[in-house]
C-alpha cells in the first residue's frame, strides 16, 4: 500500500506569502498536503514594534503546536523577519521546521569565491536584520566569509498588495541595481519571487528566490525524518 501523502503546514505573517509557496509546491511537491495558517497581524505588529517580542514569539510557538495537533508532520514559516520565533516554535514541538530562507542561504553560500559578495533585497524593511544575522551565522558555521549588501524596495510591498505587480516588480529591479556587482542576489521575500526574471534580466549575476528551494527542503527534510 502507498504511503499517504504528508501534511505539512504553511504558516504566513502576511497573504502575499500565500500564492508563491503555492505555486513553488504545485511544481515541486502537489502530493503533499498543505495546510495554510495566516496571520497578517504578525508583519504589521512587528513593524510597529521594531524588534521581535516574546508575545510575538508565543503566536508563533501557538501558531506550530496548532499544526502539530493537526497532524502536520512538517513546518515552513514564510515570514523573514522572524527568526528567533521560528527556532523557538521548532523546539516546541519537534517538528522539522524551515526558516523561508535557509534553503536560499544554502544555496548562496555554495557561490565562490571566498569571500563572497552578496546581494539581499527586501520589500519589508524589518527582515534584513534578523535576514543577515541568520546569513552570517550559517557562514561561520561553514567557515565561509561574505560580504553582504543589503538593499530596502519602499512602497514595492504596497503596489504588490494593491494588484500593481508590474510596478512591484518594476521598483526591486531598479534597486537591485544597486548590487549588480555581487557573486549573487537573493530576493528577501516570498512574495518578491515573481519579479526574478525581470531583475535577473538587469543582473549579471544569480538572482536567488527562496520559495522553490524552501519546498524542496522540506520534502527532503520530512523523507529523513
Amino acid at each position: 500500500m502507498q504511503e499517504p501523502s504528508p501534511r505539512v503546514a504553511l504558516i504566513h505573517a502576511t497573504a502575499l506569502s500565500v500564492p508563491p509557496i503555492l505555486a513553488a509546491f504545485d511544481r515541486h511537491w502537489p502530493q503533499a498536503q498543505r495546510m495554510n495558517l495566516l496571520d497578517d497581524s504578525l508583519s504589521v505588529d512587528r513593524a510597529a514594534a521594531g524588534e521581535l517580542t516574546p508575545a510575538m514569539v508565543q503566536r508563533f510557538v501557538d501558531l506550530a503546536r496548532y499544526a502539530q495537533g493537526t497532524g502536520c508532520r512538517g513546518i515552513l514559516f514564510s515570514c523573514s523577519a522572524f527568526g528567533p520565533a521560528i527556532e523557538a516554535a521548532g523546539r516546541a514541538t519537534g517538528l522539522p521546521t524551515l526558516k523561508p530562507n535557509e534553503a536560499m542561504f544554502d544555496q548562496a553560500l555554495a557561490v565562490k569565491p571566498d569571500p563572497v559578495r552578496l546581494g539581499l533585497v527586501a520589500t519589508f524593511q524589518a527582515s534584513l536584520g534578523s535576514m543577515g544575522e541568520e546569513l552570517q551565522a550559517l557562514a561561520r558555521a561553514r567557515g565561509r566569509s561574505v560580504d553582504l549588501r543589503t538593499v530596502f524596495v519602499p512602497e514595492a510591498m504596497d503596489d504588490l498588495a494593491q494588484g500593481r505587480a508590474d510596478e512591484h516588480h518594476r521598483k526591486i529591479a531598479a534597486a537591485a541595481r544597486a548590487v549588480a556587482d555581487c557573486d549573487a542576489v537573493m530576493l528577501a521575500q516570498f512574495s518578491m519571487a515573481a519579479a526574478q526574471p525581470l531583475v535577473q534580466k538587469e543582473l549579471p549575476c544569480p538572482v536567488l528566490t527562496s520559495p522553490d528551494c524552501a519546498v524542496l527542503a522540506l520534502q527532503k527534510a520530512l523523507r529523513h525524518a
